[in-house]
């Protein structure tokens, strides 16, 4: 976080030195920042534990490497939970676990950078809507892993149906500022802590368009209209510079400390570099807008999401440095939505542009693998050729470098986490599925051994009548 105040360490020992001084004890508020902070920088930190693997090669198959790369009848070995090398051969240790993969594929775990698993969680009733904290406008202090219920039978289904081993969960999109994201490894815990990625840079999730205003609007409320919308999110960030002000004064120079503001803090950690953007916008027009807004304010926006109409402007978008994390075909559904094309996703790549597949579905985030290959297709039907192992980036490290843990995931590069997916087939095909799932080297799911086909706790049953309670 941007508040590593340096507040409480030191109080104890200057107080002291004042009494042998003969001084009175000065204020704590007045005092300058000692060496540790004031409150803690990270007070729900991931617990994550990888869990056990083995040396594992896997032979005979083609690999794509998430970064665009291809190696046919190739080999892979991981071990340690890294991916230790790949190739057309690897030198594997004696004792290995060896898989004969001829005729299937292995790729990098699925990330969805954009999925509400938890906060939104199966079965979808009114007890379980988590998502939105629809009250303001403004909610930068709320936190999705709040929650997160770990026990969301959609985990389970996105592993092993989809080969999904990362995902960002947001919040949803009634406010202009709904609050923060949290990355996930998709594994099986007690607490959304233990399934948190660990390091993961916070998410700031945002809203463009008709949801915050009509929600609000319908209330008569501000924002009712677009410009309400650019004007409460000026407002906004006007106040948190200020915010960020008053604390990097103290951090210098001491003095009062100036009172904490959960929502600033989280606003004032975007203006600092240390939280990303991800923001829900349709229309060309309105993300040019939030770019502008965003130099206006010295922050930077990591990605659009939904993003129908970025094809209408992928220059912009890689000229400033933003992705754009679109579905393959869902158009039509509200008045935002309907300048889409299929092509979209096809159109991004061939201008350069960071751009990524994304589910904001609990269904959908079970086969984003097909979702690629729609808009794969869609690309080829208007003569853009791009290759299947290229389309897999918008699978893998396009989404981990958005989300700030490209250095860790998205590839299979010696040295990286292990997360990998062995599939039956094509991965590009229909008729494919996960054939086993690895996370950070861990087998998690294995298609031929019903000891790893993930059941939820709530998914084991009720106790029925007659039973012991």
């Amino acid at each position: 976080m941007v508040f590593n105040k340096r507040f409480a360490a030191l109080l104890a020992t200057s107080l002291l030195a004042a009494c042998a001084n003969g001084e009175a004890p000065k204020s704590a508020a007045a005092t300058p920042p000692p060496n540790k902070p004031a409150f803690s920088a990270d007070p729900y930190p991931s617990t994550y534990k990888p869990y056990p693997g083995v040396p594992t090669v896997v032979t005979g198959v083609t690999i794509y490497d998430g970064e665009g790369g291809r190696i046919d009848n190739g080999q892979i070995l991981f071990a340690d939970g890294r991916v230790v090398a790949l190739g057309e051969s690897v030198d594997a240790p004696a004792g290995a676990t060896r898989i004969d993969g001829t005729g299937k594929w292995v790729t990098p775990g699925v990330i969805d950078i954009h999925s509400h698993l938890g906060v939104y969680p199966s079965p979808s009733v009114r007890a379980h809507s988590d998502g939105n904290e629809a009250t303001a406008p403004v909610r930068a202090e709320v936190w999705a892993e709040h929650s997160v219920w770990p026990q969301d039978p959609g985990f389970s289904r996105a592993l092993a149906n989809g080969g999904v081993t990362t995902l960002q969960i947001l919040p949803g999109s009634a406010d202009l500022v709904g609050g923060r994201s949290v990355v996930l490894k998709n594994v099986y815990a007690r607490t959304a802590q233990g399934m948190k990625f660990p390091g993961a840079p916070y998410g700031l999730k945002m809203a463009c368009g008709e949801n915050p205003k009509r929600v609000f609007g319908s209330r008569n409320q501000m924002p009712s209209t677009r410009m309400g919308n650019m004007a409460v999110d000026r407002q906004a960030w006007a106040k948190a510079a200020e915010y960020k002000r008053k604390w990097d004064k103290y951090n210098t120079s001491g003095g009062e400390m100036p009172a904490r503001d959960l929502q600033m803090e989280t606003l004032a950690g975007v203006l600092a570099g240390e939280i990303l953007i991800q923001n829900h916008c349709y229309r060309a027009d309105e993300m040019a807008n939030v770019i502008d807004m965003a130099k206006e304010f010295g922050y930077k926006v990591t990605a659009f999401h939904h993003a129908v109409e970025a094809y209408k402007i992928a220059d912009l978008l890689k000229a400033n440095d933003v992705c754009a994390a679109v579905w393959a075909d869902w158009w039509g559904f509200k008045m935002e939505s309907y300048d889409a094309i299929d092509e979209n996703l096809a159109l991004l790549q061939n201008g350069g542009a960071c751009a990524m597949i994304h589910s904001d579905d609990e269904n959908g985030i079970q086969r984003l693998n097909q979702e690629v290959a729609k808009a794969l297709s869609a690309g080829r039907r208007m003569g853009l050729t791009i290759p299947d192992e290229v389309a897999w980036t918008w699978l893998a490290i396009n989404p981990a470098k958005a989300l700030g843990i490209a250095d860790r995931t998205g590839s299979l590069k010696p040295g990286k986490e292990a997360d990998v997916v062995l599939w039956n087939g094509d991965p590009l095909s229909v008729y494919s599925r996960p054939e086993k799932v690895w996370v950070d080297g861990a087998l998690l799911y294995d298609s031929s051994d019903p000891k790893r086909r993930p059941v939820s706790d709530f998914e084991l049953g009720q106790p029925g009548e007659g039973d012991v309670k």
